[in-house]
């Protein structure tokens, strides 16, 4: 993969100091599948170009998978990892990660210079052809030359790939420009290489601050930059409205009634309204939120007064960080905030703080949990803490096959070490719930298949011989 940014500015080798990288030396740096090189081929005080080569290697990229997630030969015969994509992306932000952020202590006046700036990439994938690409990068100021690259120039007859030659110019600043080019690049593949998470929401907003929330194809930008997960979209959503001191519903257009036509109510919404019923159904006041995340049910539980105090625990200490931060804690009421502690714990370790609650909500955790650590986990949960309560939830592996882009083989997520059946996790949660001493019923969350079930199973559990 090549990419090259070139500079027509006065004292163009200045583009040595904004990206760290100085013109006489050619330099490398290990990356996620390969090696980025960083090279001039020309460094002259009228023209400057800069040359970042992304060297993959095929067969790191499927190291240490399982077999089932791809067939054995495909590193060595698919194109892919050759033609500019996501992993472009990655590399430019480790490679060029203080250029990006619009630093520069040897010139600290350059930053803030618009440079006459030619960046071009010679094979790029777009998904909707030379058209899409100029839609998303004519709106920030660049001039876009994007030329179809033909299938085979010696057979005509074949018509064109779906790959670009795209030269870009502009006048621009150049932290702006990679910027640009860093959500950019994965939205014309349409794809990426890893796992989109919730961390995917932080970088779109942070490299998208100053030009996304304003921008007209703002809403096929956000969907295909978060791989068209919808829970996804609509945080970023709310968080563009913020960053644009605009409603949500304004921005409520990024997500697509035509692409996502479950509009109504979410997975993850309906997963929240059932374990919140549940809990209403128990009678409980007094909540452990175990392995509570970021804070999504930890919101709705706050929003209900009759949830009298809340723990959440978990145990990353940044997710506790980002609970609060969205939370936003510091502005909560006094009486609000009194009813919501945070602590970080183990799952898997007694802990004196969650004794003495009414319940304790397990809302997509146990997977996460290596199967050899399920029996402290469940000793910590039903026989130290011993609520009157336990709410489990965790994805039915059967329905993954109706999700039509998840491969197949593949788990719902790059974090789980296990999917169950539902007969394998009734027999877990039968077996749980027998050894200490609590009843348990099932409830289907989500859209029901005839044969499949459907896409969340959940065990409310209830101690036996504790009046409700």
């Amino acid at each position: 993969m090549l990419l090259t940014i070139s500079s027509t500015a006065e004292h163009a080798s200045d583009l040595g100091f904004l990206l760290h990288k100085h013109p006489e030396k050619a330099q490398s740096f290990a990356v996620s599948g390969g090696s980025a090189h960083v090279f001039y081929p020309e460094a002259t005080d009228r023209r400057c170009t800069a040359a970042l080569l992304l060297e993959v290697d095929p067969v790191a990229l499927v190291r240490g998978r399982r077999p089932s997630e791809g067939f054995s030969l495909t590193q060595y015969v698919n194109d892919r990892p050759y033609a500019a994509s996501s992993m472009l992306a990655v590399a430019m932000g480790k490679v060029f990660r203080t250029a990006m952020s619009g630093q520069c202590k040897a010139r600290p006046e350059l930053p803030g210079q618009a440079l006459p700036l030619e960046i071009r990439i010679p094979v790029l994938p777009c998904n909707g052809g030379a058209d899409v690409a100029r839609r998303v990068f004519e709106p920030m100021g660049w001039t876009v030359d994007a030329r179809a690259v033909p299938l085979d120039p010696e057979v005509p007859a074949w018509g064109d790939s779906r790959y670009v030659d795209l030269t870009l110019t502009a006048e621009i600043r150049l932290a702006e420009a990679l910027n640009h080019l860093y959500v950019l690049l994965p939205v014309l593949d349409n794809t990426k290489h890893y796992w989109v998470s919730t961390d995917e929401v932080d970088k779109l907003i942070r490299a998208g601050e100053g030009w996304l929330a304003a921008h007209p194809e703002r809403e096929l930008i956000t969907r295909r930059y978060l791989k068209h997960r919808r829970e996804l979209v609509v945080t970023a959503t709310g968080r563009l409205a913020e960053v644009d001191d605009a409603e949500p519903e304004a921005l409520d257009n990024a997500v697509s009634a035509a692409e996502l036509p479950e509009r109504k109510v979410t997975l993850a919404q309906q997963r929240r309204g059932a374990v919140l019923a549940a809990l209403r159904a128990a009678g409980a006041s007094r909540v452990v939120d175990l392995g509570c995340g970021e804070g999504a049910l930890l919101r709705d539980l706050l929003a209900d007064a009759s949830f009298g105090e809340v723990l959440g625990v978990d145990v990353s200490h940044r997710a506790l960080q980002t609970a609060a931060r969205r939370l936003r804690t510091e502005r909560m009421p006094d009486r609000q905030r009194e009813r919501l502690t945070l602590a970080q714990s183990s799952l898997t370790y007694r802990d004196e703080r969650l004794r003495g609650y009414d319940a304790v909500v397990l809302m997509e955790v146990v997977e996460h949990v290596d199967p050899p650590r399920l029996g402290a986990l469940a000793a910590t949960v039903f026989g130290h803490a011993r609520p009157s309560t336990v709410i489990v939830t965790t994805p039915n592996v059967e329905y993954n096959v109706l999700y039509e882009d998840l491969p197949a083989g593949t788990m719902r997520h790059r974090d789980h070490r296990f999917e169950w059946t539902r007969e394998e996790f009734r027999a877990w949660a039968s077996g749980v719930a027998t050894a200490h001493g609590y009843g348990v019923r099932y409830l289907p969350v989500g859209p029901e298949d005839p044969s499949l079930g459907s896409p969340t199973q959940m065990a409310v559990f209830s101690l036996v011989g504790v009046d409700k």
